[in-house]
């Protein structure tokens, strides 16, 4: 095999690699664009459901003072 036969065998190999790595860099681009947006909706329902429990205790009248000890203490 000649020196450019093997320069280009040598080519063609770095040339797959660079190809089956941007495929792998893509799909995991994409993978954390998904999470991120699961992300951004698990927030916003925590936000959501926090308020809800505060109008909940703030309608029965719930308070953030700790409760007396019971009596037999």
């Amino acid at each position: 095999m000649t020196e450019i036969e093997t320069l280009a065998l040598r080519i063609d190999g770095l040339e797959m690699r660079i190809a089956h790595q941007d495929h792998t860099i893509e799909e995991l681009s994409a993978t954390i664009a998904d999470q991120w947006k699961q992300i951004e909706d698990m927030t916003f329902r925590l936000t959501r459901l926090s308020e809800q429990v505060r109008e909940v205790e703030n309608s029965a009248g719930v308070t953030d003072a700790p409760e007396p000890p019971p009596p037999h203490y």
